[in-house]
């Protein structure tokens, strides 16, 4: 089992940043692929970003290329997601995923999830 916990999202004006954290327990955090989603009011949850459990190899999705970034650190067992300029269409609630590969997948097919954590940008 791997427990995930999802920190810094808050509200933020247009054009501003945020670093969003998820924090993993459990199993050994550099054997996961990992991912951020996330799902908005009325709409499906999208992947934004994906990583391989060695951090080799990032995929980001078009929406968000050039302006967010995923990293991770498996010394300290966190994922992390850089977003700049934001954009109102950014928000929604993000969740982290872990899935037991060392590879990502685009797909919704994680096996662990956070709780999510809520990004508001202001117009």
């Amino acid at each position: 089992q791997v427990q995930l916990v999802e920190s810094g999202g808050g509200l933020v004006q247009a054009g501003g940043s945020l670093r969003l954290s998820c924090a993993a327990s459990g199993r050994t955090f550099s054997l996961y692929a990992m991912a951020w989603f996330r799902q908005a009011p009325g709409k499906e949850r999208e992947i934004v970003a994906a990583i391989t459990s060695s951090g080799g190899s990032t995929y980001h999705a078009d929406s968000v290329q050039g302006r967010f970034t995923i990293s991770r650190d498996n010394a300290e067992s966190t994922l992390y997601l850089q977003m700049n300029i934001l954009r109102p269409e950014d928000t929604a609630l993000y969740y982290c995923a872990a899935r037991n590969t060392p590879g990502y997948t685009t797909g919704g097919d994680y096996h662990y999830w956070g709780q999510g954590t809520q990004v508001t940008v202001s117009s």
